[in-house]
């Protein structure tokens, strides 16, 4: 409430404040603030779509690795069900062996995709942080911004309220895919990158 209290007051003192300091209103340059919801505006760029498409493909091959493990771990966890009446206790052990070291061997080996995928995934989605926060720096300034707040960064919870033209997460997506020429994808069932791990049969 304090917060809100301060800004409401610098809003409506402002004209007040500018009028009996002419001379330093002048030496100052007036506030021109803006925000925008960076990690978004990161994300929804064509470069990051492009990039995100291709780690995906890198990593297909191991998700079918992972995916037939799991269907043989499966299958054999239905014969061993269908055949327990049959089998001899020594029988019935060593299969279940058999399909305990599989287990664990999905386990690591989901572990260690789902490891190097978000080191990847880190490593792209920092290189293209990169430079659309350059960008944007370019195109603050331009524009005259004096202020530039994140209101997608949910921890430090800096932005209350901010009027929709006063955001300028759209006018950095396009003007991003502008400069990188990189297309627009092609449309995809889910934007969201999933991560080469399936679950263990049990």
């Amino acid at each position: 409430m304090k917060r809100l209290s301060l800004l409401a007051i610098f809003l409506t003192a402002g004209p007040a404040i500018a009028a009996s300091a002419q001379t330093a209103a002048t030496a100052i340059p007036a506030a021109k603030v803006a925000v925008v919801m960076f990690q978004a505006a990161v994300t929804q760029t064509n470069e990051f779509q492009r990039d995100v498409a291709d780690l995906q493909k890198k990593y297909e091959p191991r998700r079918t690795q992972l995916q037939s493990l799991n269907s043989e771990i499966d299958t054999l966890t239905k014969q061993l069900q269908a055949d327990n009446a049959k089998l001899t206790d020594a029988e019935r052990q060593s299969r279940a062996r058999v399909i305990e070291e599989k287990k664990k061997q999905l386990d690591r080996d989901s572990q260690d995709a789902q490891s190097d995928f978000q080191t990847d995934m880190q490593q792209v989605i920092g290189a293209v942080a990169q430079k659309v926060g350059a960008f944007m720096t370019d195109y603050v300034q331009k524009s005259g911004y004096t202020l530039v707040l994140d209101a997608g960064n949910q921890q430090a919870q800096t932005v209350l309220y901010a009027l929709p033209k006063t955001d300028i997460t759209r006018a950095v997506i396009d003007g991003y895919n502008q400069k990188s020429g990189v297309p627009a994808p092609a449309p995809q069932a889910s934007s969201q990158p999933d991560a080469p791990q399936p679950q263990p049969a049990h």
